[in-house]
């Protein structure tokens, strides 16, 4: 482990590069280089693609301390920030997620309501009206299903686009889209366009919801862009935002988690035997330590000097906190590498921690209880159609799960 105290020079060849290829025997298990770096120390340098090294944190406690502490930024723009891929041109606007407060916390206010659980747990029985009805389309169509495309998208778009009040008949043009700017090796200028053309979309809608209301969150921005409190282009921005987050993620979960019970029967027989919602719940917050998807690692800037873990990080120093390999610390949670339905993982950080964590976690835990509690009970004798070898890993995106999942029943 290098002493943090002497780091690392930024020409030393052995730093390694980040991200680590996903070479592990398990499709569900972290790089086994983010294992190793766990077992060696609390930290270690990495290099990114522009050559700058920055911190690597890997162990549970320590991500907890750091994504707590305002001594550390989200701001992008900061020097020192370790961004996970050239910015493109055309100055597109900058999330709010990637700001700090006083700002990030005014705009993430701006859509906080519908997201409350309160008001999440109120669209449970439409949630489940589109889980039973897609299923009753799997069931009438022909064997083997794409579960990925019959089912695992569909459901969360669905839910969020009736959520922002975008029409679902544009599904194929914003997911195509979201696929261009997550995928890792897209190019600075095709991740901005792709930008460039949601947020094109999204601001109409948003001209056309200051014209004409409705009940949806795109409304409720355009009633701030015409108080004057927020820019329309921002609106769109946020817009753009909550449309990929709201979808992406959740069909990646969806899927990936129905391959890692298909590869674990005794804990698929868990889920599909049950009906209780505690045991439910429970299943769901274990899915989500066990197969974190997003796989770039939360990453911050130390705006003053930290001492952590018995070491000194300075200020201006990148950190990178890769939340796969924390939600499978030894220390936090015992044999993390056995799928456990029953184990109590609620304290993972699959959605992050401090001021920053997910702002949509209300949604995706109950879309993900709705489908898991409900998928494998109606198709109790559900299967691969292929073997696991043969199923195409997204290894290339920071958003991680499977291009598609041949199933049969």
């Amino acid at each position: 482990m290098t002493d943090v105290l002497n780091p690392v020079g930024e020409n030393s060849a052995d730093v390694p590069e980040y991200p680590m290829a996903r070479v592990a025997a398990c499709p569900f298990d972290p790089p086994p280089e983010l294992r190793t770096k766990q077992v060696e120390g609390p930290l270690a340098k990495v290099r990114l693609w522009d050559g700058s090294t920055p911190w690597l944190v890997t162990r549970y406690a320590d991500q907890r301390a750091l994504l707590a502490d305002p001594r550390v930024s989200a701001d992008i723009t900061r020097p020192g920030y370790p961004s996970s891929a050239p910015i493109g041109s055309g100055g597109s606007h900058i999330s709010f997620i990637l700001m700090d407060d006083p700002e990030h916390a005014r705009l993430r206010r701006m859509v906080t309501a519908p997201f409350t659980i309160k008001r999440v747990e109120a669209m449970r029985p439409t949630v489940q009206k589109i889980v039973d009805e897609l299923i009753d389309d799997v069931l009438a169509g022909p064997k083997p299903v794409d579960l990925v495309e019959a089912f695992a998208l569909p459901v969360p778009s669905l839910v969020i686009c009736q959520m922002l009040g975008v029409p679902y008949s544009d599904h194929d043009f914003f997911q195509e889209n979201s696929k261009t700017i997550i995928k890792r090796d897209a190019s600075p200028d095709d991740r901005t366009a792709a930008l460039g053309r949601l947020a094109g979309y999204l601001d109409d809608l948003v001209g056309a919801k200051l014209e004409n209301p409705g009940d949806d969150l795109l409304s409720r921005l355009a009633e701030r862009v015409a108080a004057g409190e927020l820019s329309r282009q921002a609106a769109a921005q946020m817009g753009v935002l909550l449309l990929i987050a709201g979808h992406e993620t959740t069909a990646n979960m969806i899927a990936l988690g129905t391959l890692a019970l298909l590869e674990n029967p005794d804990q698929l027989a868990v889920l599909r035997e049950s009906d209780d919602p505690k045991l439910i719940s429970g299943a769901v917050e274990e899915l989500l330590r066990y197969l974190h998807i997003t796989h770039n690692g939360r990453r911050r800037v130390a705006l003053e000097d930290i001492e952590i873990a018995g070491h000194v990080i300075r200020a201006g120093d990148g950190l990178i906190m890769p939340n796969d390999i924390g939600n499978r610390d030894p220390e936090a949670f015992p044999e993390p590498d056995r799928l456990d339905l029953t184990r109590d993982a609620r304290h993972h950080v699959a959605f992050g921690f401090g001021v920053h964590q997910c702002l949509g976690q209300p949604l995706a835990r109950m879309e993900l209880q709705v489908v898991y509690g409900t998928l494998y009970r109606r198709i109790p004798t559900l299967r691969l159609a292929e073997d696991l070898s043969q199923i195409p890993f997204k290894h290339d995106g920071s958003v991680y799960g499977v291009y598609r999942l041949p199933v049969t029943w």
